[in-house]
């Protein structure tokens, strides 16, 4: 790892400004990007395909050169300092790149090796990381007979061997099932909590919404929306909720004043209500209307409503 006293304190994990990037045949992926990742957080960057986040990201990682802009880890210039900056990082791309008839141990302990540590120090560096990610009883096996799920886990044991203090995951849960997933992002958790900085890219947006407490959106190269996780989320004015009923519904449903009800099948209400409007008013009206809620739960990912209607908005106005 970089020793602390290269870097600038209280300097941002990542700082982005004015990042621009255009392909020889004339695209422009960014078209002026900038923000801001903290120490310690744990960040989202969102976009549908084609938005601009894998040449973002091939840029900070240094795999894609910029058109113009700058970009620094905790101060360290990337362009100035690359070799700096890359040792701060480590990279968790979306494609399985180890190689499948090595060892885990061995993808570790070599991986490491590339970046100057002792073998000595490696193979404690890889017991640890293959414990944490629960691989530890797999250290000596073949890595193309692990599962989808174990390989991931390998790719993030594998970034962090050299200690990073900015871990970037590009789509680090793609393919795999939901309870492999929800094992990942305890892991990622506890990293975070560690102390690494992370910036996740995802296309589960549940994922994000979980995982992450600040985001940006970016979509046709430009940031549509950046902040707090929560902030943006009670940007939203609207609320979906499903209740399941016991029993049968009357004929006619309750009247709720600033809502909308209806019937999806004969024991399931739809509500859609502003997110001001107080829970108690609806069971209320439920009430009198001698209907029985047996459970609840929210229509949709407020976080995939969010992303629609920013980057919706956002094509219209390009249009």
């Amino acid at each position: 790892m970089i020793p602390a006293s290269d870097t600038v304190p209280g300097a941002p994990a990542l700082r982005i400004r004015d990042l621009r990037k255009t392909y020889d045949n004339g695209v422009q992926a960014l078209k002026g990007v900038s923000l801001d990742v903290l120490p310690g957080d744990f960040y989202a960057l969102l976009g549908p395909n084609g938005a601009g986040k894998s040449t973002l990201i091939g840029i900070v990682s240094s795999l894609v050169n910029k058109t113009a802009g700058e970009v620094s880890l905790f101060g360290v210039d990337l362009h100035a300092q690359r070799a700096a900056a890359m040792r701060l990082m480590g990279l968790v791309p979306q494609e399985l790149n180890f190689n499948f008839f090595e060892k885990p141990l061995d993808i570790l302990v070599n991986y490491a090796g590339f970046y100057g540590i002792p073998r000595g120090e490696a193979l404690v560096r890889a017991e640890e990381e293959l414990k944490r990610a629960l691989l530890w009883d797999k250290a000596r096996t073949m890595a193309r007979t692990l599962s989808g799920g174990m390989k991931r886990r390998l790719m993030i044991a594998r970034a962090m061997m050299t200690r990073p203090r900015l871990l970037i995951l590009d789509e680090p849960t793609a393919g795999v099932d939901i309870e492999i997933r929800r094992g990942m992002w305890q892991t990622l958790k506890e990293i975070n909590a560690a102390g690494t900085t992370i910036i996740l890219t995802t296309h589960y947006l549940e994922e994000a919404e979980s995982l992450c407490r600040n985001l940006a959106i970016i979509d046709h190269g430009v940031i549509v929306e950046q902040g707090p996780m929560r902030a943006l989320l009670a940007k939203l004015d609207v609320e979906g909720f499903l209740f399941d009923i016991d029993g049968e519904l009357p004929r006619e449903l309750p009247q709720i004043e600033g809502a909308t009800l209806h019937a999806t099948d004969d024991h399931t209400l739809d509500l859609d209500m502003p997110r001001a409007m107080d829970l108690n008013r609806v069971f209320a009206a439920f009430e009198a209307a001698g209907i029985r809620v047996r459970s609840m739960r929210t229509k949709s990912n407020r976080l995939e409503e969010l992303f629609v209607r920013l980057t919706g908005n956002h094509a219209q106005q390009a249009a």
